[in-house]
């Protein structure tokens, strides 16, 4: 029988509200097993970028990366957001490691080719080259990791990555070595029926049900990489894929009647 291990993104704005985010640290820490907290920042990201003068560009949720722009992430991701989620986790007896893409090799990602978009230097992580066993070395030790949402490409180059997109690649390399539960955490509840109704919680989600979500304009920005990523890792056979609240972290990862979405395929 597998080990299971729980992946957890953080974001939106709970990074930015203090109260939330110690709340949500003391729930992850008390999480008993293997456990990986990804993390975003990007509101971070831009306020302090925009006090360098820099103003974001999103294109469908994802931010376009120039060469000042990776600069910008670089330190706020790995150094500064990183590293105080390190450190709280310490505080909390959670003996926790930092880690980017580029440390150890842990997952190496191509740049994405210039279509009809040029994201400039965003990487798409390859799950087939995710060093599994260095997590599976770390995480038995008891170590939770702390990943960044920096990939590289082996030619000396970081990579802007969706956090999202970073939690789903681990989920889906690890799958054959862990029952994976995968959870997208942010400030809602879930996903929601009526954008404006933060009740409107929809239980389960097919894809089907996610293609006319999209045509009725009802799921769009932000939203659209973490569904994306979501059905993709339900898809590659992670155990459990959830989008819910930061505050209902245990509750989605172990009940059955889940107050998020589940992610169904």
């Amino acid at each position: 029988m597998k080990s299971v291990l729980n992946v957890v993104k953080i974001g939106g704005n709970v990074l930015d509200d203090e109260q939330a985010l110690e709340a949500f640290l003391q729930d992850f820490a008390a999480l008993s097993g293997a456990k990986i907290l990804v993390h975003g920042g990007g509101k971070i990201a831009t306020q302090i970028g925009e006090k360098m003068g820099l103003k974001p560009h999103y294109i469908n949720g994802r931010r376009v990366t120039d060469a000042a722009t990776l600069e910008l992430v670089t330190m706020v991701y790995g150094g500064l957001i990183n590293r105080r989620l390190v450190a709280a986790l310490q505080r909390l007896g959670c003996t926790a490691l930092g880690l980017s893409g580029a440390d150890a090799n842990l997952m190496p990602a191509r740049k994405r080719p210039v279509g009809e978009v040029d994201f400039g230097w965003v990487g798409d992580p390859l799950p087939e080259r995710v060093n599994v066993a260095l997590v599976k070395t770390l995480v038995s030790q008891g170590v939770a990791l702390v990943m960044s949402p920096l990939t590289h490409d082996e030619a000396g180059n970081l990579l802007n990555t969706n956090a999202d997109t970073i939690s789903a690649t681990l989920a889906q390399a690890l799958t054959p070595d862990f029952e994976v539960r995968l959870l997208f955490c942010f400030e809602k509840k879930g996903v929601l029926s009526n954008p404006g109704d933060d009740n409107s919680v929809i239980p389960s989600l097919s894809s089907a049900e996610y293609s006319a979500l999209k045509a009725k304009s009802a799921a769009s920005g932000g939203i659209l990489p973490k569904l994306d990523n979501a059905f993709q890792a339900a898809s590659k056979g992670v155990s459990r894929v959830v989008i819910g609240s930061a505050q209902d972290l245990h509750r989605n990862l172990s009940e059955r009647a889940i107050p998020g979405t589940e992610i169904i395929v």
